[in-house]
């Protein structure tokens, strides 16, 4: 059974390469370059997925596919060709990589893009499952500088918060998705043990940095114009219109997706103090390995 995974080098998708060697598979990662690391005993092969021809041939020999598309303009193109070539090719399975109340979030760019991807899934015959996580715990490890020079959780994730997710948790659940067929026609709500609030988030910072961290509150103006300075106007844009949906509609747990998700792991999901103190202990190693350098 091989594998192809697209969005292999991210973030997620690493974390998914590993837990599928770990269950034996065999793994196809597509990359752009040739030149970016890949991990061991994993085939990568070099497409653009807005490139059908390139695409067709990553497929080449290929049982199922892992469809995690990035966030750009064009995200429902890019979806569409990479799940209608594996349409063409008759794969035994898709594992899409979705997102939780997607369909709760049309006005978000992004979202409305995972939507029409998801509806073109449920269309058509190729056995699928789809993966629909919340914000990722480790989406955080960013805020290194903000949080312990300037001593402020900036994320305004609002009073009544958000059920984040550790990315292992969902590259586990992914790879149990695409090494199994009991999984066939489901569709899984990946979300966290516990309901974060802004506050809340802040609070654990102050436990495990042993400081004060404060809350930055709601300001979506301020929150969008600082996303500008690190990322182009139209990501700063959709990624402001997720947070205002976070605060107007909620991104909490539905009633039985935390049983669901443990039944599925075999273990319940990780918690986001475990997430703090390890990003501390990755950040600590950073400084000593430059100090020493």
């Amino acid at each position: 059974m091989k594998i192809l995974v697209i969005g292999g080098t991210g973030h997620v998708g690493s974390e998914v390469v590993k837990e599928l060697k770990k269950r034996g598979a065999d793994v196809r990662v597509l990359v752009r370059k040739l030149d970016v690391k890949s991990q061991p005993g994993v085939e990568t092969v070099i497409g653009d997925l807005l490139n059908p021809v390139s695409i067709e041939k990553a497929l080449e020999g290929v049982d199922k596919l892992y469809l995690l598309n990035a966030v750009t303009p064009d995200e429902l193109t890019q979806g569409l060709i990479a799940y209608n070539l594996a349409r063409k090719r008759k794969l035994s399975h898709v594992v899409y990589h979705s997102v939780f109340r997607v369909e709760h979030f049309k006005d978000v760019p992004h979202f409305a893009s995972k939507l029409a991807i998801e509806s073109a899934i449920r269309e058509f015959d190729v056995p699928f499952t789809i993966i629909r996580p919340n914000y990722f715990f480790q989406n955080d490890a960013s805020f290194k500088d903000i949080l312990t020079k300037m001593s402020v959780y900036p994320n305004p994730l609002g009073l009544v918060g958000i059920s984040a997710v550790d990315i292992r948790d969902i590259a586990e659940a992914t790879a149990i998705s695409l090494t199994s067929d009991k999984h066939f026609g489901r569709t899984y709500n990946l979300n966290g043990p516990v309901i974060l609030s802004g506050p809340k988030v802040a609070s654990i910072w102050s436990e495990v940095l042993g400081k004060e961290i404060n809350y930055a509150g709601d300001n979506l103006d301020a929150f969008e114009e600082q996303m500008r300075k690190q990322a182009p106007s139209w990501a700063a844009f959709d990624i402001r219109m997720m947070f205002q949906g976070y605060l107007e509609r909620g991104f909490v747990a539905e009633d039985g997706d935390a049983a669901t998700l443990t039944k599925l792991l075999g273990h319940e999901p990780r918690a986001y103090e475990d997430f703090a103190r390890e990003t501390i202990g990755e950040w600590q190693k950073l400084a000593d390995s430059r100090a020493a350098a």
